[in-house]
């Protein structure tokens, strides 16, 4: 989402924002386009030059405070200069009164003028993490999501490849279900996705044969997860004979979600392949690389050494003549 309405502030209740509206109603449809939080306090002395007038703007007790040591022109005028640089909204947190005349001068320029009885440190902190939420770049994809072993797996793969099958086998053995069929995607930092439910089908899983199944209420509360960073994509696909696959995961492919790089692996499915442990070794693997282990890589370096280190090698290569 490019920004979103001031007025949803007010209707938040999941980040306890505790806002209330002390003047400018009929500037609630304003945009608030950016998840960062600005406190003005140059502005109360004049310095208009860094006012990002996309960001929520936050007055605290030094503010506050300040003001009422101004003289009431010259406070009038920085308020009316402050209002008229068209911000989005004013914040007044730990439940400080607002002045009349700067009630009034919100009003008149049509710039909503909230309170909380939050402090400041504790306001911005929640805002922040409403607005990053709400502002996030999202998307939906049709595949699965699980945690297994703590690790976020994205499984993909053409319909009818077996994606819900392998999740219900993984859950089975104590994994956690985020999302099946239909995963919204959000951007939440500049390198990590996170996904969950369509609030639709949260918590369910079709299997055919056995139609729709809720997994919460089969399996209990621990079978499943609201939300899950993704940190492997997966994608299974039907086994060609003709097709070389990657058999020493040296090369790491990268899928691409909102634009963030995350690491994928192709695994190929036909009968006799257990594919619930292949996915569990590809989370314990992913695991074992975090702390700083690549066998794949380790097994090459090993095996170029003894290589070079051969008799008849010549230059790091083996004399073939």
């Amino acid at each position: 989402m490019d920004a979103t309405r001031v007025g949803a502030l007010l209707d938040d209740r999941k980040f306890d924002l505790r806002l209330t509206l002390v003047a400018g109603k009929k500037g609630l449809s304003r945009k608030i386009s950016s998840s960062r939080i600005q406190k003005p306090g140059l502005v109360l002395a004049g310095f208009m030059e860094y006012l990002h007038k996309e960001r929520l703007q936050v007055f605290g007790n030094t503010e506050m405070s300040y003001l009422t040591t101004m003289p009431p022109e010259r406070a009038q005028e920085v308020l009316r200069q402050f209002f008229a640089q068209d911000i989005a909204c004013l914040v007044v947190t730990k439940g400080i009164g607002v002045p009349p005349a700067l009630a009034a001068t919100a009003e008149e320029a049509g710039v909503p003028v909230l309170q909380t009885t939050h402090l400041s440190s504790t306001f911005i902190e929640s805002v922040q993490n409403y607005l990053e939420e709400i502002l996030a770049a999202q998307a939906s994809m049709h595949g699965v999501l699980l945690d297994v072993f703590g690790v976020g797996i994205l499984l993909l793969g053409k319909s009818g490849i077996g994606k819900s099958e392998i999740a219900l086998d993984l859950v089975m053995r104590g994994h956690r279900l985020v999302a099946d069929d239909i995963v919204d995607v959000k951007r939440m930092a500049p390198e990590s996705v996170y996904g969950t439910g369509s609030e639709i089908i949260k918590h369910h899983m079709e299997v055919r044969g056995l139609g729709i199944i809720n997994i919460k209420d089969l399996f209990g509360v621990a079978a499943i997860r609201e939300r899950k960073k993704i940190e492997i994509v997966l994608e299974l696909v039907e086994w060609d004979p003709n097709v070389e696959y990657d058999r020493l995961g040296v090369e790491e492919k990268k899928f691409r979600i909102l634009d963030v790089e995350i690491p994928m692996l192709i695994v190929p499915v036909r009968p006799g392949r257990n594919m619930t442990t292949i996915i569990e070794v590809a989370a314990r693997n992913h695991l074992l690389k975090l702390q700083g282990h690549h066998s794949a890589k380790e097994f090459q370096e090993r095996l170029n050494r003894a290589i070079a280190l051969a008799p008849g090698a010549r230059g790091g290569e083996l004399d073939v003549e």
